[in-house]
């Protein structure tokens, strides 16, 4: 497998963004949902990087500049059919190890706190995540979970 940067700009990363969203919107209240579409992600603050399998995508993952210290973790996915085979873990220390290269300091992020996102919360608190309050513009939400890392 390989970790890439990834500009956005292929078919199958934008229907595999669309599922992802999707799917979040029928698990979470619109009125909760912080996943990214397409144009969002491509705006200059964030950096955004597919997993693939040979040819095969089969995960991706961001971060997006809060400020000159500060990272979020954004649209982290791996293809249904390969849930709980080491993607999501792989691309995650690559994300880490990107954001402390690039000089971050603190890597944030929102989850669900339903039941579906628990694998994520578990991962999450595996490679030293902590629960935070609301950071950058989120407000406190019944359907979300926070969570922060100093690098």
């Amino acid at each position: 497998m390989k970790i890439v940067v990834d500009d956005l700009s292929g078919p199958e990363i934008a229907g595999f963004l669309d599922e992802h969203v999707q799917q979040m919107r029928s698990i979470t209240p619109l009125e909760s949902k912080h996943a990214l579409d397409l144009g969002e992600l491509r705006k200059p603050e964030i950096t955004f990087w597919s997993v693939m399998d040979g040819d095969t995508l089969v995960g991706c993952g961001a971060i997006k500049r809060l400020d000159a210290g500060h990272a979020e973790l954004k649209s982290m996915r791996t293809t249904p059919t390969r849930k709980r085979s080491g993607i999501a873990s792989l691309l995650l220390e690559h994300i880490i190890a990107e954001a402390k290269r690039m000089g971050f300091t603190r890597l944030s992020l929102e989850t669900g706190a339903a039941e579906f996102f628990l694998p994520a919360r578990k991962l999450y608190e595996k490679v030293g995540f902590v629960h935070c309050e609301p950071f950058a513009d989120y407000q406190p939400d019944a359907n979300s979970t926070f969570m922060t890392k100093v690098l």
